[in-house]
């Protein structure tokens, strides 16, 4: 399936050059999503007598991962709401946390005024439920107004939405805009202040006694790592504490001032919505994204076809223009995890769905720290904490659930088809010459075959049939049908194994289950 956000379909192009030397600098930065850019563009935009010396790489193209395929809003609560934080930290962590984001949105707000056609908006944030969770809006509403934040209570919102069943909670003053517009300008910003910013330069290999990360046509040796990579790259402690999920989304054709009108609306039920509007250029849309799913152990297929039919219920038969989904990644105890690690490297992930907020207040806490500025917030965030009470159930659920997979996964063939007998369009785990293969046969015959083995920590991917992709249910590492990486913390990808050396052309015909 063709898979493409609304975002990366209505933004310019970014076009910065690969990485085609070894080089030095004082800082290289790994990943061009909006932590990346934003600290890049802090530091190269330093007024000082000796600039810092800036190199960022990214895989793929800029904003190509989590930013270019968010929901593009901006709030200074957090999507699995501030009653949990408060929950766990206490009313003024609670507080803390909500000043540190409301400062990160005004941060991009100050941005947005400088660049062209970012699509900057203030908005309200609208919370309501279902009656089995009209509990939750009060919760956050205590929790919101208990941190200083502007919030009310109403009853009901606009039609088409989903009618509200009880109280409905109004954080007024947040914020939406076009993150993939954004980062693009952002990195022609930092360009033009003085950072090399490259594009198609995977980091292949990471030394960090030498410093030194390296591509497939360069090098980069730097003072300072850091990896802005939304998981860190290569195995790290966090990895045991973050569970990774999914989220499917789509666009919808739509019309000027229909309702709802601006705003993020979030519905709390069985089956969880979010909705707002977009506009680019002179076409309209109305944006949605459902339910989080566990990555490699749910079904891609079912969980974006729930998503259409829950549109169509409430916003009618409309033409979808856009299919996508996003990747994250949720600390143990509710934050985040920004800071040095246990190696020096500097590190920012765990930040749930709420990666466009997190991911800046990130940049402007390690800018901070690399110019000699160490921010109070910092400490709180910082990798090597120790919440073992506030974390433990998340860290022990997580680890079991890895635990499982690696086990079932490797007692239990899922299937036992042969690689001949793959129709177009189909997948399978394969047994082909003694190995188990990951094969995936492509619309135009083309025969993909791959280990099944994620390289990362050696468990087994599963295959999404949404974003035609093997995906690893233990830390989130995702891969092309030719091994190639996509996402996630694996360094290297899945070994291609080629039909010659398997005694098959790689053409065949036959059918099995996708």
């Amino acid at each position: 399936m063709e898979t493409l956000s609304v975002w990366r379909g209505t933004a310019p192009p970014s076009g910065f050059g690969m990485l085609g030397a070894d080089v030095t600098a004082d800082v290289v930065i790994i990943g061009g999503g909006i932590t990346g850019v934003t600290l890049a563009s802090l530091l190269a935009g330093q007024q000082t007598p000796v600039k810092p010396k800036v190199v960022l790489l990214e895989a793929d193209e800029i904003g190509a991962g989590s930013t270019g395929n968010s929901t593009g809003n901006l709030y200074e609560t957090v999507s699995n709401g501030l009653q949990e934080i408060a929950a766990k930290w206490g009313a003024e962590v609670a507080r803390q946390v909500a000043a540190e984001r409301r400062a990160a949105v005004a941060f991009i707000e100050e941005r947005c005024s400088q660049l062209p056609d970012v699509g900057f908006r203030r908005c309200p944030l609208v919370l309501w439920a279902d009656s089995a969770h009209n509990a939750y809006v009060r919760k956050e509403y205590d929790a919101l107004a208990a941190a200083g934040c502007p919030v009310e209570i109403t009853s009901s919102v606009p039609s088409p939405l989903p009618a509200a069943q009880g109280e409905v909670m109004v954080l007024r003053n947040q914020a939406q805009f076009q993150p993939q517009a954004y980062v693009v300008a952002m990195a022609r910003r930092a360009a033009e202040a003085g950072a090399s910013v490259h594009e198609h330069s995977r980091v292949l290999e990471i030394d960090t006694k030498a410093r030194r990360v390296v591509t497939a046509s360069g090098s980069v040796t730097a003072r300072e790592i850091v990896m802005a990579t939304h998981s860190p790259k290569g195995v790290h402690l966090v990895h045991a504490e973050m569970p990774v999920h999914r989220e499917y989304a789509i666009a919808l054709e739509w019309t000027a001032d229909a309702p709802p009108g601006p705003g993020t609306f979030w519905w709390k039920a069985g089956e969880h919505l979010s909705v707002r509007t977009l506009q680019a250029g002179d076409r309209h849309y109305l944006i949605c994204a459902g339910q989080e799913h566990k990555v490699g152990i749910h079904n891609a297929t079912a969980g974006l076809m729930a998503l259409e039919l829950l549109a169509k219920q409430y916003f009618g038969d409309r033409p979808i223009t856009h299919r996508w989904s996003a990747q994250n990644y949720r600390g143990a105890d509710a934050l985040p995890y920004i800071g040095r690690n246990h190696e020096g490297c500097f590190i920012a992930t765990g930040f749930a769905a709420d990666g466009l907020t997190w991911g800046t207040v990130a940049a402007r806490l390690i800018a901070a720290e690399l110019l000699g500025h160490k921010a109070a917030f910092a400490d709180l965030v910082k990798p090597g904490r120790i919440s073992l009470v506030k974390g433990a159930k998340a860290i022990l659920a997580e680890n079991a659930l890895v635990m499982k997979q690696l086990v079932k996964d490797y007692l239990t063939h899922r299937q036992t088809e042969k690689l001949a007998s793959l129709a177009p369009g189909d997948s399978a785990i394969v047994d082909a010459e003694g190995e188990t293969l990951a094969a995936w046969r492509a619309p135009d015959g083309e025969l993909f075959a791959v280990s099944n083995v994620c390289p990362h920590m050696g468990c087994k991917v599963h295959w999404n049939s949404v974003e035609t992709s093997w995906d690893c249910p233990c830390h989130g590492s995702r891969f092309r049908p030719d091994g190639t990486v996509i996402e996630g913390p694996a360094l290297h990808g899945l070994k291609r194994k080629h039909p010659s050396a398997l005694g098959t052309d790689g053409s065949g015909s036959g059918s099995a289950p996708a």
